[in-house]
């Protein structure tokens, strides 16, 4: 099989790799369709974070099952499926709280499970971790489109206003205006928020976000951003989703939260190696929740609502890709000429 392999900062191949196999009776082998770039995926693209040389990559799959294991019970050959970005078995302490993402039996995509930006993948606790599309839909392409971002962003955008506590009627601010983001907007008009504010610096991805349903922009960035917001809610909003993890972004979050709010992170923490400045949560009794997304806890209704036609959040994708050319979209992503790029395979 063929499968994207990191071999250095910038430097992605598409080479030949061993295929993965059923090894146990609870796995599920996937042939894949679709996957993308993350966001994340550019941290260890541009050197900033360590991975192994050389190793498959990418997280977000959705294929076809080839094969399964005798225990599998949820998904059987030809089904369409797509997976969260982590590997989780459903039947731990902490899946059944709904925190799949510190699943006890936690596996990755990458290794000897394929790379979710490669041909096959095995997903060990198949019935844990994937989600079986409809066969009504299972070959509709602007369907799978909509669908594909529940394998990582749509759930982290959603992931974060829940942290916030964004209900009916609440005004929230986004921080951030990549696909994470973008669905942090999509996430916050689903729970009901009355005004949304991104705050973000790249016109198109904002233009985006008022499509989302963001009521407000702010497109500026550091102090200059913080008093705008401050001065359009009267002091700051109770809730405000933190998309970026970047140190500044985190300070402008909590700059611009109401005394007695919360901030609800969920972007992979860059640039805090100094420490997070707690006075400022301190001082205003702020709530910081959040962290990795357990997708998969989130899977079922946000695949309800889209197959209704209720969510879409398939424009993040800005570009498109076959196996040979994620090269080509990892630079398009690390240049901020695409916000995220499907690949299709």
């Amino acid at each position: 099989m063929r499968a994207a392999v990191y071999h250095g900062p910038r430097d992605i191949r598409v080479e030949d790799v061993s295929e993965p196999t059923v090894e146990k009776s609870k796995d599920a082998i996937v042939r894949v369709t679709h996957s993308a770039v993350c966001g994340s995926d550019l941290w260890f693209y541009r050197g900033k974070t360590d991975r192994d040389v050389p190793s498959r990559v990418g997280h977000e799959p959705m294929g076809i099952v080839e094969e399964v294991g005798d225990d599998v019970q949820s998904v059987d050959i030809g089904d369409r499926v797509f997976a969260p970005f982590k590997i989780s078995c459903g039947f731990c302490e902490f899946c059944r709280r709904g925190l799949h993402t510190s699943c006890k039996n936690s596996d990755s995509w990458g290794g000897d499970n394929g790379g979710a930006q490669g041909e096959v993948i095995r997903c060990r606790h198949a019935d844990g971790t994937l989600v079986r599309v409809p066969d009504a839909y299972a070959t509709d392409d602007s369907m799978l489109r909509s669908i594909l971002p529940l394998t990582d962003v749509m759930g982290t955008g959603h992931h974060a206003a829940v942290s916030a506590g964004v209900t009916a009627g609440s005004t929230c601010v986004v921080v951030g205006d990549g696909a994470v983001g973008l669905c942090g907007v999509l996430a916050a008009r689903r729970l009901g928020a009355s005004r949304i504010i991104a705050v973000g610096h790249h016109e198109d991805r904002l233009s985006l976000a008022r499509e989302f349903g963001a009521t407000d922009i702010v497109a500026t960035r550091g102090e200059e951003a913080i008093e705008t917001v401050r001065e359009r809610t009267n002091g700051g909003a109770e809730h405000v989703l933190e998309c970026v993890g970047a140190t500044s972004a985190m300070k402008t979050a909590v700059e611009v939260c109401r005394p007695g709010g919360t901030v609800g992170y969920v972007g992979v923490p860059h640039g805090l190696d100094d420490g997070l400045d707690l006075f400022s949560f301190f001082r205003g009794n702020i709530t910081l929740q959040g962290g990795v997304a357990p997708v998969r806890a989130y899977a079922d209704e946000l695949l309800a609502d889209v197959l209704q036609g209720t969510l879409d959040p398939s424009p993040v994708f800005t570009k498109t890709v076959d196996l040979d050319s994620i090269a080509e979209g990892y630079q398009a992503m690390d240049e901020r000429d695409d916000i995220k790029v499907l690949v299709e395979l």
